[in-house]
């Protein structure tokens, strides 16, 4: 259970690093508003979940779901550049969360 609140934390660190951008420096309200919702409710899981994960492999987990999310996104939706050079450093973000769940 506290593998999935931890992964909830970062897809919800995903939509607050996102929610910051279209804030535009908080001067929007409804971005700003979606980004301090979101940035509460995503430390208050990674607060679950340290309850019972390491807070070393919980950190590093959380932190790369969002940046890999976050690059993703960017990728997809806002035409930032593609190259293998960021695919493969995404890549690899991906696999030390991998690595950190599986030696917990």
């Amino acid at each position: 259970m506290a593998w999935l609140v931890l992964s909830i934390a970062g897809l919800l660190e995903i939509a607050w690093a996102v929610a910051l951008k279209y804030s535009e420096g908080f001067t929007r309200l409804w971005p700003s508003v979606i980004f301090v919702v979101t940035a509460c409710l995503s430390f208050a899981c990674l607060a679950i979940a340290l309850r019972t994960l390491p807070v070393g492999t919980s950190y590093a987990v959380w932190t790369g779901i969002g940046a890999a999310g976050v690059a993703v996104f960017g990728i997809v939706w806002l035409g930032e550049p593609v190259n293998a050079i960021r695919i493969g450093c995404m890549l690899m973000i991906v696999a030390g969360i991998a690595g950190l769940k599986l030696s917990a």
